[in-house]
Formats: structure tokens, sequence, C-alpha cells
């Protein structure tokens, strides 16, 4: 795939990016380069190879989910500037 100046001038509209004729110029051979290494990439054979999202493996130790208050009501409530029966106490919004 080649990479010409109207093509550069289409991603940065696209993009919301202001770019000169000289800039689009500039730009256009190194995004030809770009294009063509991501072309090389997918020639390389990755048969046999698993996916994976790092390097070294990582297994998260889980936890049971367990839906609990938190056991802490008195305290929070003690910051709160006005409670009343174990909630807080808000000012009324709609009449």
């Amino acid at each position: 795939m080649s990479v010409d100046i109207a093509t550069v001038k289409k991603i940065a509209s696209l993009a919301r990016i202001a770019i000169t004729e000289e800039e689009a110029a500039r730009i256009a051979p190194e995004l030809d380069n770009i294009m063509g290494w991501i072309e090389q990439l997918g020639e390389v054979d990755c048969t046999g190879v698993e996916p994976m999202t790092a390097v070294i493996p990582n297994h998260l130790r889980l936890r049971d989910d367990v839906v609990t208050d938190g056991g802490v009501r008195d305290e929070v409530l003690s910051n709160a500037p006005q409670a009343e029966h174990g909630f807080f106490t808000v000012p009324k919004v709609i009449e």
C-alpha cells in the first residue's frame, strides 16, 4: 500500500490535525515506511505461538466475591455533618 499526500491529508483531517502541504509531503514517506513494516510483520509465521499479555506468566490471586458493608458504618457516620438512625441526613431536594 502506497501512502500519498492525499492520504496523509485525509488522515490528518479525520484526526482533526491541521498540516501544511510541506508537512504532508514530509510525512507521506514516513507513513509509507511504517506500512511496509506492518506488511513485513504479516509475513511472520506464528503458528503454534500462544497469545500472551505479558512476557512472564502472571496469575492473579482471586478471592471470593462476597458483598459486605465493610463493618465501619459508625466510623463513616462519625464524619457526617448530620446522621440519624444509622444513615446520612441530607437536605430535602424535591418538594
